[in-house]
Order: structure tokens, then sequence, then C-alpha cells
């Protein structure tokens, strides 16, 4: 007697492999398998589903942002050349300007509040640089960021 068929037999019964208990067994075992593919099948097919999303939307993010990035660059270059030339005419009328001074005393002054109003224009100048700086960059990495928070978004879930 085999070690099974002893301990079976001390149970009550005998088993071997002929026994009809077994011959179900593979039918039993398929049918597990089957769906343990099926499901990983779906389960791939909607993780590669929501890569392609992920995927098209960071393409299209960019895209955006890559676009709004270069109307960014064309504006601050438009602010930049509109500053340089009114430095450029502002240059030649104070030049004109010490040029027509009748006295010292009103060279100093002149030239004195040249000075002023040409740090205060320096200042006004640098801060609307700045905010348009700001503004237009800011606009122009908004789509990257609603990409990144719907990818956030979607990774909770």
């Amino acid at each position: 007697m085999s070690r099974c068929s002893r301990h079976c037999f001390a149970i009550g019964f005998t088993v071997s492999w002929q026994t009809p208990i077994f011959e179900g067994f593979p039918a039993i075992a398929k049918q597990p398998a089957e769906q343990i593919v099926e499901a990983s099948a779906e389960a791939l097919t909607k993780g590669g589903e929501a890569a392609e999303k992920i995927v098209k939307g960071n393409a299209e993010a960019l895209t955006e942002s890559g676009n709004a990035t270069r109307a960014a660059v064309q504006e601050l270059t438009k602010a930049y050349q509109e500053l340089a030339a009114k430095n450029a005419k502002n240059l030649t009328a104070a030049m004109q300007s010490l040029a027509a001074v009748k006295s010292p005393a009103e060279f100093m002054e002149l030239q004195q509040r040249l000075i002023k109003e040409g740090v205060q224009a320096a200042v006004s100048d640098s801060q609307h640089i700045a905010q348009l700086t700001t503004a237009v960059f800011t606009a122009a990495f908004e789509p990257v960021k609603k990409q990144i928070e719907a990818m956030q978004k979607t990774t909770e879930t």
C-alpha cells in the first residue's frame, strides 16, 4: 500500500489518482486560470488606455505651453524694444536740453532733475518688466500645471 492509501485507509477510504475526485481537477483549475488571464488582460487594457490618455495630455500641455511661451517671449521682446526706444528718445531730449543751458547753475539744476527722472523711470520700467515677465510666464506654464494636477488626481483615485 502506498503512503496515501495507508493514511487515507486509516480515516476510512482510499484515494488514488484514478479516483473520480481528481478527474475534474483540470476543468476546475482551467476556470480560475481563464478568469485570471481575462482579468489581467482587462487590467492591462485599462492601464494602456490610461497611459495613452496621460501621454496625449502631456503632449497637448507641452504644445500649449510652448505656444504660450513663444507668445510670452514675443511680448517681452516688444516691451524691451519699446523701452529701448523710449530711453533713446529721453536720452536725445536730455542731451538737447543740456546743450541748450546758458549757465552752470542752470546746467546743475537740469542735470539733477534729469538724474532724478531717470532713476524714477528706471524703477518704474523695471517693475513693469518684472510684472510682465511674471504674468506671461505664469500664463505660459499654466497648461503644464493643469496637466500635473490632473495626473495627481488620476493617481489618487
